[in-house]
């Protein structure tokens, strides 16, 4: 028995009522380090006991944000196997960036309060005062993302009034429950690639845009951090960032760099993204679980 909700409560259950063998591969715990500083107070409310916890023959996890929660928490070794996240398409995507008027920065994301597009509407305020007229006229944020109801329909009708408060409507664009086809030619027109969520766990968007060649900015935390971006002088195939300051600053330096810089990052972003392939999540699962298989069967 495999869990792979972070629900602990049911390892002791099939571990001593059905007789299995249990382990857990963990996406994002029910519980974490996060909520327990939130609310120090009901610790001994939650049922991530580590009594709870000491069931499993093994623990999985599918990020490093998750590795370091599962090891604080339970006080065990996890093996670490990232999520399958396939975009060899996205990889083979023609580029329709030279044809393009206008130089697109690409967010790609569902419209929730935690995904903080205002932040990214900020950084457009923030970057017109470091870039000339001429550049700020061809610059545009395209928002696409999908709206679930009323409540989201509401985000993006505040979204849209911010960019009027900050006087940065005419460069912004909103595309709402976008079409795969149409979606495909946004990124493949995008020239970067802007991510503001604080604390993602892991942040498949941000591989795809990646992989679809956008020069992509990611916030300094979580999964981004940790995972994905690597800013390293001669390895870097992405950027990171956490004020509206920064993420302007790392748009300008973009719109600034030759195009020989560019697709430096480019490949080594598309290059990089395939630790994250179909493939890689095969063998990596396979690696992981056999000695457990193996040990029950025998």
């Amino acid at each position: 028995y495999f869990d792979t909700m972070g629900y602990a409560f049911t390892l002791p259950l099939f571990k001593y009522i059905c007789g299995s063998a249990v382990g857990c591969y963990v996406h994002y715990p029910t519980i974490s380090t996060d909520m327990l500083d939130a609310v120090q107070s009901r610790r001994a409310a939650y049922n991530n006991r580590k009594r709870v916890s000491r069931n499993p023959i093994a623990t999985f996890v599918k990020l490093s944000w998750t590795e370091d929660h599962i090891g604080s928490l339970w006080e065990v070794t996890a093996h670490k196997v990232f999520p399958p996240c396939e975009v060899s398409h996205l990889n083979q995507l023609g580029s329709l960036r030279e044809e393009s008027k206008e130089v697109k920065i690409i967010s790609l994301g569902q419209f929730r309060p935690e995904k903080d597009h205002s932040l990214q509407i900020k950084a457009m305020y923030e970057l017109r005062q470091i870039i000339t007229d001429e550049e700020w006229q061809k610059v545009k944020l395209v928002i696409i993302g999908g709206v679930r109801g009323e409540e989201d329909e509401n985000l993006v009708k505040d979204l849209k009034n911010f960019c009027k408060y900050l006087s940065v409507e005419d460069n912004v664009e909103f595309k709402v429950n976008l079409d795969y086809g149409s979606l495909l030619t946004e990124l493949s027109e995008g020239l970067i690639g802007i991510h503001t969520m604080w604390n993602e766990h892991f942040g498949i968007g941000i591989v795809e845009m990646m992989a679809a060649g956008l020069l992509t900015i990611a916030h300094r935390s979580g999964g981004p951090l940790r995972d994905i971006i690597i800013e390293e002088s001669g390895a870097r195939n992405g950027f990171l960032a956490v004020s509206a300051q920064e993420y302007a600053a790392h748009i300008a330096f973009i719109l600034g760099m030759t195009e020989q810089g560019r697709e430096g990052v480019r490949e080594r972003a598309r290059s990089s993204v395939n630790l994250f392939s179909s493939q890689k999540f095969d063998t990596s699962w396979t690696r992981a679980t056999d000695p457990i298989l193996k040990s029950k069967s025998s």
